[in-house]
């Protein structure tokens, strides 16, 4: 899956921003890597579950979710003491399953993001996941020189954790302090990005929860496409 070279865009050309799990890329990226770094160590696996009655409803739940992410983190990265540090074992994680991480790519997400780079748009990447993580995956399909923007992570009690969760009203402030703000298009499968879909002049839907999909029906403008790129198990009417 080569994508080729494309046009360096304009400063004044549209602004497209996708989000990337369950809209490029078939889960949850992050979830996967923290799952990786846990399971380098049964102890760390075991301090994982003693958590997860705790850790685990926070997660679920939006105003608390920044913290039950950095939990599940601090435990895979414990004996990390820097940022850089955990790029590299993001690295790691990414060329030892790159087969697996390949095949969670979207192939018609991967089309409409390339029919937009080839048209020339300003396309970025908002993400929960980190961004090193996100750049190393895009790198399989020649898109690494995409501006990404994802939940930053820093040093505490011996790990790192994450110190800005890119995620509903956070990632258009992170967005527009990076000189993002006039969005004409928004592809996301959330309603954490209602946000961001509700910024651009032309949202688009992709790969939803199927209990989700009327809700995006009412709230987001009449015709707005709510669509399945290849998640079997999200909502959105099918190619």
């Amino acid at each position: 899956m080569n994508a080729g070279p494309y046009p360096t865009p304009r400063d004044d050309a549209p602004l497209v921003v996708f989000d990337f799990d369950h809209t490029l890329y078939d889960g949850d990226s992050g979830s996967h890597l923290f799952a990786w770094l846990i399971r380098r160590n049964p102890l760390r696996v075991l301090a994982a579950l003693l958590a997860t009655p705790v850790l685990g409803p926070m997660v679920a739940c939006l105003p608390t979710r920044r913290w039950g992410i950095s939990g599940y983190v601090w435990i895979g990265s414990f004996g990390l003491h820097a940022a850089r540090e955990f790029d590299r074992m993001i690295d790691r994680y990414v060329a030892t399953h790159r087969e697996q991480i390949a095949a969670r790519l979207l192939p018609a997400a991967l089309e409409v993001f390339a029919g937009h780079r080839a048209q020339g748009d300003r396309v970025v990447v908002a993400t929960g996941a980190p961004p090193e993580l996100a750049r190393a995956i895009l790198a399989f399909v020649a898109h690494e020189d995409v501006p990404v923007i994802g939940t930053a992570v820093g040093p505490r009690l011996g790990a790192v954790v994450a110190t800005r969760h890119c995620h509903h009203r956070e990632k258009m402030r992170m967005l527009r302090e990076r000189g993002y703000g006039d969005i004409e298009m928004a592809y996301s499968d959330s309603s954490a990005d209602l946000p961001l879909l509700q910024s651009a002049r032309r949202p688009v839907v992709v790969n939803p929860k199927a209990g989700r999909v009327e809700m995006f029906r009412q709230v987001l403008p009449p015709g707005t496409p709510i669509l399945n790129w290849g998640c079997r198990d999200r909502g959105g009417d099918p190619l």
